[in-house]
């Protein structure tokens, strides 16, 4: 029965998809085994696990493999009662959440495109990063009319701050390594106090990666993005 009931999370630890799962499984209580994978030399198992976009995160359950970051969190919060209700039941507050979870994804790639460029390509894409952050904000306006709560109860967490931390609960780190601060807190607070509050809760302070290799990891990646498009 243990094993029939094995949960298996196959990684790559600074990836923030990866992260949103991470937490979500810490959050809820569920023991897992985790596999980090290479992703420059990915394991003939996780091409089997993930056939289509080859890629982590992969949850397995059951001996069945469950991809794609929001759709394994949804299945977390069906699976397992235990822990936060990551999604609301009311169907329209669902609703937002998943838009706006999925929307952090135009958010990421412009910072993508901050990491790989310099210059007048950089400003464009900070500035990009900047615009989307400042719609973010207004739609947490929605869900936190009053502000984001000072204390935070992990039974209080849902979907949509476990995307938001995975994506900048390392921001004093990107602020280090690019040398741009993606997170000011007088021009984003909700966001801001939505990572503050989630960094004080045990489960996501176990679940975060270390300051300084995440640094060094952007500072890696940055220097062969801009090697490359050099040559």
């Amino acid at each position: 029965m243990a094993e029939e009931n094995k949960v298996t999370l196959y990684g790559m630890w600074v990836s923030p998809y990866v992260k949103r799962v991470e937490l979500a499984l810490r959050l809820k209580g569920i023991p897992y085994e985790y596999v980090e994978e290479d992703l420059r030399n990915k394991s003939p198992l996780l091409l089997k696990l993930n056939p289509v976009h080859q890629k982590v995160p992969v949850l397995v359950h059951n001996g069945k493999a469950i991809v794609e970051s929001l759709v394994i969190l949804e299945y977390i919060d069906e699976t397992w009662k235990t822990g936060p209700q990551l999604l609301p039941k009311d169907p329209y507050k669902r609703s937002q959440v998943r838009f706006w979870a999925s929307y952090l994804q135009q958010v990421f790639e412009s910072m993508i495109s901050v990491v790989k460029t310099n210059g007048e390509a950089q400003e464009k894409a900070m500035k990009e990063v900047t615009e989307k952050l400042k719609l973010l904000e207004e739609g947490l306006k929605g869900f936190f009319p009053n502000g984001f709560p000072n204390s935070f109860d992990k039974e209080n967490v849902g979907l949509l701050e476990v995307v938001i931390f995975s994506h900048f609960g390392s921001y004093e780190a990107q602020e280090e390594a690019l040398g741009v601060k993606f997170i000011i807190p007088e021009n984003t607070p909700l966001i801001y106090s939505s990572i503050t509050a989630l960094t004080e809760i045990p489960e996501v302070k176990a679940a975060h990666n270390p300051h300084e290799k995440v640094v060094a990891f952007l500072k890696f990646a940055r220097g062969n993005a801009l090697k490359s498009s050099a040559e």
